[in-house]
């Protein structure tokens, strides 16, 4: 997400911020710093600084800044005998040539009030000085409707004194979809064009998102009828920024696209017709019902879970991976709650044969990283930039990450047996390893001293078990970010952007689009005992679920509500499974019997994989083109699914589809052996791969071009070839 510090050049000649009184440096010199960029990442914020002189990035310790502006009196960076001659006003002012330019005026407020402070001898009051304990903003949400194009920010802040101050002049202030609205040093938001924008006001350590959405004045929407709760909630947001939905989608794309979200298949011909010829109005929940209980919904799951606690095979060896695999597999089966499976992957040790949820912290070995992946894949949380200095973008301090990655310091491993192929890569194991939690360990704090472990957010941990502690915290039901993370995890697998976007990144400073339904969604998956199934299908039961992405007048333009159905590239594991499925033809994968889908392959095959394995198949190759993890992050992120040269490569021409197409025995060769007819023949391959029978037109034109075709077969090739490279089989819509 793109951001933008907004600072604008202040040329009005006011009287300086110290007026009633003496200047502060925590309250009032700071904030200048902040809202001139002084301490961004790009600028003196760098971890290594800029020309020599280096602040605290954002401003997040006062105390540090004071000291690197007036310790050096020989760098004249603070002049108290000659204020003008100070280089920190003469460089902001556009006086002494600076490679940042002009940050403010010399009849600018800003500067008046810095250069108060440096005539009065640079007073510290960083240590005495009340903290910030709460921002606010007003007013909150808005949307403004045309003629409306502006809106006045006010903003308060308080302090642990009790204090309340009117900061509005001296916020910082960042957006995304920057060209949407300006901000001015007043705080008012002025459109641009039409659009949303997201304003986050800043000042010290505090951060409050403000999300505007400037939009035509086009007429407010009738919504369909719906009873659901999550209608209820998404429809009343639609219905203030006057967005219609998109209609329900037809009963074949629902078919598929619910096929697909469970099982990570498209359906059989069999089951697509006996769907389209059902006149049952119930039919679609029915369908949900029964494709929850497939065994296929389970394997898609432990598939999605094997991508983020890193199933993969370099770490974990064939046997591991299989074995957590399984193992997943029968806890999504059994519908098991995902706290527990939360607290049993935490706490896992043991072998990793024997105990397959230990195969965690096989995987990941470093302290620091297990902290990062346990509080991203458990907690929706991005604390890795906590490391080396408070995060600047949320609440996460370098104590909260090194007291949290603390708890994860007491683990040790007893390698039985290491059979690897590459004697000089020590990350590579093969054989049986025991997890072990060690009766000490410690992590050093970066302030000096040990970092006692903390539960991240929370109390202190005092158990003689930091990691037990750790994983009872994270399954409680009292844990405020589990439930709303995994819920959000959710969304995004059946609708294909969560409710915070990223979905893994809950933070201050990116609130979700709706929030009402994220909050309902997190209820409705307590209630329903933290369990998956029961979740998913209140999903998908929803109108929202089952709209169509076909654009109306009011919502072609909406990429951030869900008016409308987002169109996606079917996943690499889909799309080989249904390309096998389509023309009914088992895919072969290295080291498992024929017939075995793609989603039930334990782990992939990792690039280096080749040399140790021998050389991997079409299958997997396949796999990897079209953007199947590697397994090494803990991170939907680290799937790609963006188009390239290669992936037309192997539809075109591929050697894996063409030899689907080819194969003597796949569905136009069995077709062909029973004498089906021209039409029977169309028919069925349209069933197979799109869910749908032809329409008139497609019929006429398919069959006069096999009528004219010498080779039959060759040409009805020709039309399955073109079925699978259609945007329709390609697309789940």
């Amino acid at each position: 997400m793109p951001i933008r510090l907004t600072v604008l050049l202040s040329i009005f000649a006011a009287d300086p911020l110290t007026a009633a009184g003496p200047v502060s440096f925590a309250r009032d010199v700071a904030p200048i710093l902040s809202r001139a960029g002084c301490n961004a990442g790009a600028c003196h914020g760098n971890f290594n600084g800029k020309g020599g002189f280096r602040l605290s990035l954002r401003g997040q310790d006062p105390a540090f800044d004071f000291a690197r502006l007036t310790r050096d009196m020989l760098a004249r960076r603070v002049d108290p005998t000659d204020p003008d001659a100070s280089l920190v006003l003469q460089k902001a002012s556009g006086k002494v040539s600076h490679e940042g330019g002009m940050r403010f005026g010399t009849v600018s407020p800003e500067y008046k009030t810095v250069r108060a402070w440096i005539a009065a001898g640079c007073p510290d009051d960083t240590a005495v000085s009340p903290k910030l304990t709460a921002l606010t903003v007003a007013p909150g949400p808005r949307v403004l409707v045309d003629p409306a194009d502006r809106v006045q920010l006010s903003v308060a802040a308080t302090f642990a004194d009790g204090s309340t101050r009117d900061v509005t002049t001296q916020i910082a202030v960042e957006q995304n979809n920057i060209g949407v609205a300006k901000v001015t040093l007043a705080g008012e938001v002025v459109r641009q064009r039409f659009g949303e924008t997201l304003v986050i006001v800043r000042y010290l350590t505090k951060m409050v998102p403000v999300r505007i959405a400037f939009i035509p004045n086009r007429p407010v929407p009738a919504m369909p009828p719906s009873d659901h709760p999550i209608d209820k909630a998404l429809f009343e947001q639609f219905v203030a920024l006057r967005l219609r939905p998109s209609d329900l989608c037809s009963d074949d794309v629902f078919l598929r696209r619910a096929f697909l979200d469970t099982t990570g298949n498209i359906p059989t011909a069999a089951e697509a017709r006996a769907f389209l010829a059902d006149a049952n109005p119930d039919k679609r929940t029915k369908l949900i019902d029964d494709l929850l209980t497939r065994p296929e919904f389970a394997e898609n799951w432990a598939a999605k879970w094997s991508d983020l606690l890193r199933n993969e095979e370099k770490s974990l060896d064939k046997k591991g991976t299989q074995a957590f695999s399984r193992w997943l597999r029968a806890w999504f089966a059994e519908d098991k709650p995902l706290t527990e499976l939360a607290r049993v992957v935490l706490s896992g040790r043991g072998s990793t044969y024997a105990n397959p949820a230990a195969n965690f912290y096989r995987a990941v070995r470093d302290p620091y990283l297990r902290a990062e992946a346990a509080a991203q894949v458990f907690l929706g949380v991005r604390v890795g930039c906590a490391r080396c200095h408070n995060h600047p973008f949320d609440r996460w301090t370098q104590d909260d990450y090194h007291r949290f990655a603390a708890a994860f310091a007491r683990i040790d491993y007893q390698v039985l047996e290491n059979k690897r192929k590459d004697s000089l890569d020590k990350h590579e194991f093969v054989g049986e390893q025991v997890v072990i939690a060690k009766r000490s360990g410690s992590l050093p704090h970066p302030r000096g001293g040990v970092a006692e472990p903390k539960r991240l957010g929370a109390a202190p941990i005092t158990s003689d078990d930091p990691l037990g502690a750790v994983a009872d915290w994270v399954a409680s039901p009292d844990n405020p970010y589990f439930a709303k993370a995994q819920a959000n995890r959710v969304w995004l697998h059946l609708f294909g952007k969560g409710l915070v976007d990223p979905n893994d990144d809950f933070r201050t400073t990116n609130p979700p689009t709706h929030p009402a339904v994220l909050d309902l969604l997190t209820k409705k998956f307590a209630a329903g005992g933290y369990r998956l199934k029961p979740l998913v299908r209140f999903i998908m039961t929803s109108r929202a679920y089952q709209l169509s992405s076909t654009p109306n007048e009011s919502n072609a333009a909406d990429e951030s509500y869900l008016s409308k159905a987002i169109i996606q590239p079917l996943k690499a594991e889909q799309l080989l499974d249904a390309l096998s499925r389509a023309m009914d033809v088992p895919v072969k994968f290295s080291g498992y019997p024929l017939g075995t889908r793609a989603t039930q392959v334990a782990a992939p095959m990792q690039s280096g994989s080749a040399k140790r394995f021998g050389s991997a198949g079409g299958a997997e190759r396949f796999l990897k083109v079209f953007g199947k993890p590697e397994r090494l992050l803990t991170c939907e992120c680290e799937r790609n699914e963006d188009a390239g040269m290669m992936q037309s490569f192997q539809l075109i021409t591929g050697e894996l589809l063409n030899g689907l197409l080819r194969e003597k025995e796949n569905r136009i060769g069995k077709l062909m052996a029973a004498n089906a007819s021209p039409t029977q023949m169309l028919d069925d391959l349209y069933v197979a791969t799109l869910s749908r029978p032809p329409t008139a037109s497609e019929a006429a034109g398919l069959l006069d071009y096999v009528e004219k075709a010498k080779n039959k077969r060759t040409a009805w090739e020709d039309v399955a070839w073109g079925l699978v490279n259609a945007k329709e089989f390609l697309l789940r819509r």
